[in-house]
């Protein structure tokens, strides 16, 4: 009698998950490199660490909740009676129905587009508003990195567009160690421009002597990029605080010392004297 055999079970396409606890992907599609189509997912390239509380009613430290009230009449107004309002002076609003509101929308789509390639250093930090780390699918892993080294190799980075949650943003591809990251950039109607501040255009009366003295402070005051210098000393004291509560800790509030007024001093002196304390500071640390 024939022996059955088994058929062969088609071995399914696994997609490896990135290392670290990056949770679900913000958006999954693809990048659009030429005729070159490169399956990704995006994550937060950034966490936000503040430190958040609740709102307790202080009799009962019971949780308080916000609720919806109506100017005119002080009822709370259930969600399915609320509408959308553009304010178009202090006591006009404009109404706008959701479906008006879906019908702009932007076309959904799964893909960023590539729209022009440009030197990173001439794109301004202040439009950069939120990164994201680019994770290839495992199918696009040879792709992902031929476009990740053609940019890092030409110093480039590349204009990006493509719709996220019902809004189009535009960004910037760009390599940062071995992975690329998507920054999501401001329009150009959101920076405020720099003359709208009122500053003074001209020298203000500053001498060359003045400028002088001021790099020779910054150059005594140089050194590498440590990431490590960026930690948030107050949240690190109120996380203690908390911690220390929580065990039943008593806490002493220490009284606030006044500030006293700076002294208005020659400024010519004061960068003189800084430098000098510079100099001899690093002195004392390579001695050490």
């Amino acid at each position: 009698m024939a022996k059955k055999v088994k058929p062969v079970e088609k071995k399914k396409e696994t997609v490896a998950e990135p290392q670290g606890r990056l949770g679900r992907p913000q958006w999954t599609g693809s990048i659009s490199f030429g005729l070159v189509n490169i399956p990704i997912r995006l994550y937060p390239a950034t966490r936000n660490k503040d430190v958040r509380f609740h709102l307790l009613h202080e009799k009962d430290k019971s949780r308080l909740q916000e609720k919806m009230v109506c100017a005119v009449d002080q009822e709370e107004v259930p969600r399915q009676d609320m509408v959308k309002g553009y304010a178009i002076s202090k006591n006009q609003n404009i109404v706008v129905t959701q479906a008006e509101i879906d019908a702009l929308a932007p076309k959904a789509t799964h893909s960023i587009e590539l729209m022009n390639v440009v030197d990173i250093h001439q794109i301004d930090p202040l439009y950069f508003d939120r990164p994201l780390y680019v994770i290839p699918e495992d199918r696009a892993v040879k792709a992902y990195y031929l476009l990740l080294e053609a940019l890092r190799n030409a110093k480039k980075g590349a204009v990006a567009k493509f719709v996220m949650r019902n809004k189009e943003h535009i960004g910037v591809l760009r390599p940062i160690k071995n992975v690329l990251c998507l920054e999501i950039m401001r329009f150009a109607d959101e920076i405020i421009p720099v003359d709208d501040l009122g500053l003074p255009t001209g020298n203000p009366g500053i001498r060359d002597a003045e400028v002088k003295m001021a790099q020779q402070l910054l150059d005594s005051l140089a050194s590498d990029f440590k990431p490590e210098q960026l930690h948030d000393d107050y949240r690190e004291a109120l996380l203690a605080l908390i911690q220390k509560k929580a065990k039943g800790q008593d806490i002493v509030t220490q009284p606030a010392s006044e500030e006293n007024e700076p002294e208005v001093i020659d400024l010519m002196a004061a960068l003189q004297k800084s430098v000098a304390q510079a100099q001899h500071r690093q002195k004392s640390q390579r001695a050490a």
